[in-house]
């Protein structure tokens, strides 16, 4: 019976493996609050992105009002949390950084430009609480 030739297997698999490289993209938050950020004149990019954290405050989308009313809600990652549930998020987050880029870490929030300061100062004390003192908000251009 004669052998099989698989010297061309390598090259394909490495092929498809590079295909799958190319077209798959990382799964970021699923949003579910909805949010129209706001407007600002001075503005300036993140840095470094790979050493934030997002928090999103707004109030649920339309596929969720039902479940969780119309008031303002606090999401973490892919879920809905309290105020007091953003330490925890932060002292993880911050513990997966590597020691070099823990004076780096920042938190950005984002946040619609309707929701009631007593939310947003109510998490900036909790941040604080966590030493998490680099603070952004996330905001479009002025056009």
């Amino acid at each position: 019976m004669p052998e099989m030739n698989t010297s061309s297997l390598p090259d394909l698999i490495f092929t498809i493996l590079f295909f799958f490289m190319m077209v798959t993209t990382m799964r970021e938050v699923t949003l579910k609050v909805k949010f129209d950020r706001p407007v600002g004149t001075q503005l300036e990019k993140l840095a470094r992105k790979s050493c934030t954290s997002f928090i999103y405050i707004g109030q649920p989308t339309d596929a969720l009002k039902a479940q969780f009313g119309t008031g303002y809600r606090i999401q973490l990652n892919d879920k809905y949390a309290e105020v007091l549930e953003v330490k925890d998020f932060v002292t993880e987050d911050r513990a997966e950084l590597p020691e070099s880029d823990k004076p780096f870490y920042t938190i950005s929030l984002k946040c619609d430009h309707n929701t009631p300061m007593g939310i947003i100062t109510d998490v900036k004390q909790v941040l604080r609480k966590s030493y998490a003192l680099k603070i952004m908000y996330s905001a479009n251009k002025k056009q």
